[in-house]
């Protein structure tokens, strides 16, 4: 099915609450796992249909924050998907106490019992107003972002237009979008705390009211996290510090070389290059274009997939104003399709989308024949492993992009890719810390932050920022606003991609064949056990 030919319709909750609730009582009631299996398909074509909807509404809505249709439909799924859960848990307790256990292990695996248990703890009837005032929360965060409409260069910018410039070689130009782009943030500084406090406080509330001590165990429950724990994550934060903070000071001093800087400060942070950083050789339609030839080079597998996201137009990644800030892929589980959504701003960035959430894609593409829509994505952390590991795969096609500038963007990826770590490290010990003590006021977890940023980005000097230098630089992670815990999975998945990083300098084919090995996988594996099948090293360890 093409994107842009899916018709979109409400749901009638009433109508598929009655339906649903049918055939979980015959799924009860089967005296032959065949039976079971039956009805079980039937509930999942109809949740399969209801996320499709969600999902397209969402899509819909990210591409034009401004249409007032799917910010009505967007402000309807905030309210109905709590609902909607409510039904998924009960689909889960039923296949939790049913009598073909043994037979659903086999055929799904024992992940999924494994993750569908934490969804089930992760979740009440009685949370399901708040649930629905956090996703109204989050909605308001994704508008406040992109309300964005700065004059800047001649022409209107949003968020993503102006970090476009935060790179340049023009000095003045440079220091001009990155003061605008704070100031941004410093205009709506009340705005950004008041919805994070309700959030944080939210939260808080909920996880109390289920019985937890404090939300960090729900938000552990909530990302699925099936064979680690919070005091394996600390460990792992120290041992991470430990091994690559020296490495990224290093990176740093050789940066500042380059570009003839005694020290790198917030200014010229993200200048590589003393000409100048490396240019792509065109705009976003020759990028896909470009795109489409180096996947098709790559093998027969890349070749099918990029071919079928083109033809069924499953991507959006042209920046506009109201546009959603950010880059994503996710699922329209009727067709058990990618789609990913981006914002090209004729920066290096647009490349890292292409193929990070390519690497994302297609891993669903890979998985598609799974029929249960809780094993098409793996957990978050094994998910990043493909989006990750995948930008290193497509160094060999870098010309295409860059022409002589190739060895220039691969330098500064990979750099980037060991600097991301501590920051990385950062976002999520900020998050511990943040919902350790919920009621902190908003100044204080300014303060946390920047305390944290000290440790773990010693090298981050914001000068005349005095926003930035009292800790507002997290206004723009939106994974502190709306997926809390999630920050660390990406930590997890750079480690595990820097391995097929070594891998394929050693024996590219084998790497290659182990990545497209594990896509097949679907989430039928937890993340330890994925890297067993892959032959990776365990990180925690």
């Amino acid at each position: 099915m093409n994107f842009n030919d899916i018709k979109y319709s409400r749901i009638d909750y009433n109508k598929m609450d009655k339906k649903v609730k049918e055939l979980l009582f015959l799924m009860d009631e089967s005296e032959t796992f065949e039976d079971f299996l039956k009805y079980m398909n039937e509930v999942n074509k109809i949740r399969k249909h209801v996320l499709t909807m969600s999902t397209l509404s969402s899509i819909r809505f990210s591409i034009d924050t401004k249409d007032e249709f799917y910010k009505n439909e967007k402000e309807y799924w905030d309210k109905q998907l709590p609902f909607f859960s409510d039904l998924d848990m009960l689909f889960y307790q039923t296949i939790l106490k049913s009598r073909f256990e043994k037979n659903i292990v086999k055929k799904y695996g024992k992940q999924f019992y494994r993750y569908i248990r934490t969804l089930v703890k992760s979740f009440s009837k009685e949370i399901i107003p708040m649930l629905q005032k956090e996703n109204y929360l989050m909605s308001e965060y994704t508008k406040l972002l992109a309300s964005a409409s700065i004059d800047f260069d001649g022409k209107k910018c949003n968020l993503s237009d102006l970090c476009s410039y935060m790179g340049s070689n023009d000095e003045e130009k440079r220091k001009k979008a990155i003061v605008l782009h704070t100031r941004f943030f410093e205009k709506n500084e009340k705005e950004f705390d008041n919805i994070f406090d309700k959030l944080v406080k939210l939260r808080d509330e909920m996880a109390k009211k289920m019985g937890f001590k404090n939300f960090i165990e729900l938000g552990y429950l909530r990302m699925n996290r099936t064979d680690y724990n919070e005091k394996m994550v600390e460990k792992f934060r120290e041992n991470t510090l430990k091994k690559y903070l020296p490495i990224v000071e290093k990176i740093y001093k050789e940066q500042a070389k380059r570009i003839n800087v005694e020290k790198i400060n917030y200014y010229n942070e993200m200048l590589e290059f003393a000409d100048g950083n490396a240019k792509l050789e065109g705009d976003g339609e020759y990028i896909i274009a470009q795109g489409k030839k180096m996947y098709e080079e790559m093998s027969k597998e890349t070749g099918e997939f990029i071919d079928y996201l083109i033809k069924n137009n499953l991507f959006d990644v042209k920046a506009r104003e109201g546009k959603a800030m950010g880059g994503y892929c996710t699922i329209l589980h009727d067709y058990n399709d990618p789609f990913i959504f981006g914002n090209f701003n004729g920066t290096v960035d647009d490349v890292d989308v292409l193929t990070h959430e390519a690497g994302h894609a297609f891993q669903v593409y890979m998985s598609k024949k799974l029929d249960m829509p809780e094993l098409i994505f793996p957990t978050l952390d094994s998910c990043e492993i493909f989006s990750m590991s995948m930008e290193f795969f497509t160094y060999p096609w870098m010309e295409l992009f860059f022409g002589e500038d190739a060895e220039k963007y691969i330098k500064y990826h990979y750099d980037s890719a060991i600097k991301f770590l501590p920051y990385g490290l950062l976002v999520d010990h900020f998050q511990h810390e943040i919902y350790k003590k919920a009621e902190m006021s908003p100044d204080e977890r300014k303060c946390v932050w920047r305390k944290l940023e000290k440790k773990y980005l010693p090298h981050r000097n914001y000068l005349d920022l005095e926003f930035l230098d009292r800790g507002g630089y997290w206004f723009r992670q939106g994974h502190i606003f709306k997926n809390p815990f999630y920050y660390i999975d990406y930590v997890l998945a750079q480690e595990c991609a820097l391995q097929f990083k070594n891998l394929m300098e050693i024996d590219r084919e084998d790497a290659w064949k182990r990545y497209v090995d594990i896509s097949k996988l679907g989430g039928k594996y937890s993340f330890i056990e994925l890297l067993e099948k892959a032959g990776l090293k365990n990180p925690f360890k």
